[in-house]
């Protein structure tokens, strides 16, 4: 009797049909978890929604019914200052988490040698500390008697009357410490997966490292960029700890409002309306980065 061989389109197929296999089962395993977190993030929205339209009582209980007074009062023109600080401060944020982050994921990735490991340990284990700790410290670190300005007069670049606390600069300087390993992370992740040879090719036609790193090395991490300040924007678009311990009455956030609406106002539909409302402000920048990485995608396939 002849002895069947496979075919080779067979033994091709194989390796397709065991990837498709483990696609499915990582699918399968996901889909518990991504239920939950998608149903609870669901009926907390549809929740926020509803109350938003609500009313309070004479002793400050929230009830559910259909009235706008909320939404028409979003117009005030104190709410729109302080959506555009919020917005402010959580973009400069972003640049200065890019501008510290980026040399440091560089250093790491590049030059870490067998000491990358060690090195992104060093970096995200002191992130484990509760972030009110951790905030509570660095308004130590920034507070008049502080080491910050100790140094800062000491070389002459500040005087007895400069404050870093009670000003916008002590927030960004919050938010960018709270969050900038968010950063650091996705920039080290790019910059891990890149082609050194493209740095070797740009030295080649550019010359001099600083017009390799705006010509090669900034366009081929530009994604791990985009999400480190997706990863930045949307917490501290949304954070009120870093405004309530390193900034003033001048320096409060949308955060701040809804914490107040909420805890001390007493005024539940209207904080729900101010959660609505950075929620939109928020889904628009994800939208863009949805658009964005799908365009970039998109231009990789080609």
């Amino acid at each position: 009797m002849a002895q069947r061989t496979p075919s080779p389109s067979g033994a091709l197929r194989a390796p397709h049909r065991r990837a498709a296999s483990g696609t499915r089962l990582w699918t399968w395993l996901m889909l518990p978890g991504t239920l939950w977190m998608t149903g609870f993030l669901i009926a907390s929205l549809v929740l926020v929604a509803t109350l938003a339209l609500g009313t309070t009582d004479p002793l400050g209980n929230p009830r559910f019914g259909f009235d706008l007074d909320n939404i028409r009062a979003l117009a005030d023109p104190a709410y729109r200052i302080v959506l555009l600080r919020s917005l402010g401060f959580a973009l400069i944020a972003c640049v200065v988490c890019l501008v510290v982050a980026y040399p440091v994921a560089y250093f790491i990735a590049l030059h870490g040698g067998r000491f990358k490991n060690l090195l992104i340990a060093a970096i995200v284990v002191p992130f484990f500390a509760n972030y009110l700790v951790r905030m509570y410290g660095w308004s130590v670190v920034l507070s008049d008697g502080g080491p910050v300005l100790k140094v800062l007069r000491a070389a002459g670049l500040a005087d007895g009357h400069t404050k870093i606390l009670q000003s916008g600069v002590g927030v960004i300087a919050g938010l960018v410490y709270g969050f900038i390993v968010f950063m650091i992370i996705p920039l080290y992740a790019a910059l891990e997966r890149m082609d050194l040879s493209l740095i070797e090719a740009g030295r080649d036609l550019y010359g001099g490292p600083l017009r390799t790193f705006v010509f090669v090395t900034l366009p081929a991490t530009r994604q791990g960029a985009a999400a480190g300040a997706v990863l930045v924007f949307l917490p501290a678009m949304g954070d009120f700890v870093s405004a309530q311990l390193m900034g003033g009455p001048d320096q409060i956030m949308i955060g701040n409002l809804i914490q107040d609406k909420f805890f001390q106002g007493q005024n539940w539909p209207l904080g729900s309306a101010l959660t609505m409302l950075m929620m939109a402000v928020l889904f628009i920048g994800m939208l863009g980065y949805l658009r964005r990485t799908r365009k970039d995608e998109a231009e990789a396939t080609r």
